[in-house]
């Protein structure tokens, strides 16, 4: 009974902002607001939780389709960007061109170096860990090492590896955790395959 009341003070309009901002179908963004008693920021957070587990899963599936788009600033820099989705339905849609814009604006902006982690170079990498190696104090936890390790070497790569960078048009956020969203929202898997900038007058 008090679920019935509580669904019957959940009106429309919340239930479809809920579901526009977080990706869900209408039901579940009613369903969620129902839980949260009628607090739209906790529904909110619950179902863009629910949102990016589902997102995690999608990671992995082929993305053949998508889009190049570039951006230039005061003809002296500029980027382009191939932003990659499953289908062609969704990378014509203008919340992905939006996307791809953003991301190509981040790119001229942030000048970043690699798109995840795993592309840095080997002998940076190994580099990087042998750096970190040598600043423990030799007084941390053995089961603790490899973790403080990783620790450094994320902050040392994070400002030039675009995935880890905090968001331009919401610095909260990272460009991974922006393109989660997306993926959550489309229901396909979204991912940058490269990016190029160019600034007049630097050369690689």
């Amino acid at each position: 009974m008090a679920d019935k009341k509580a669904a019957a003070k959940i009106d429309i309009e919340s239930i479809k902002k809920l579901k526009e901002l977080s990706g869900v179908g209408l039901t579940d963004a009613k369903q969620a607001l129902v839980e949260a008693k009628g607090d739209f920021d906790k529904a909110l957070a619950a179902m863009r939780k629910k949102g990016l587990t589902k997102a995690e899963k999608r990671g992995d599936r082929e993305t053949r389709e998508g889009l190049v788009e570039a951006y230039i600033h005061d003809g002296r820099l500029g980027a382009i960007v191939e932003l990659n989705c499953e289908t062609s339905f969704v990378a014509k849609t203008d919340e992905f061109k939006d996307l791809a814009h953003k991301i190509a604006v981040q790119v001229a902006s942030m000048n970043p170096q690699w798109v995840v982690f795993e592309e840095i170079p080997k002998k940076v990498y190994d580099a990087a860990v042998k750096e970190a190696e040598a600043s423990l104090t030799g007084k941390e936890p053995a089961d603790k090492k490899d973790a403080i390790i990783k620790s450094k070497i994320t902050k040392k790569f994070s400002d030039r590896v675009l995935m880890a960078q905090p968001f331009v048009f919401d610095e909260d956020k990272t460009v991974a955790d922006v393109i989660k969203e997306s993926i959550a929202k489309t229901g396909e898997n979204i991912n940058v395959k490269q990016f190029k900038r160019i600034e007049l007058g630097v050369t690689e």
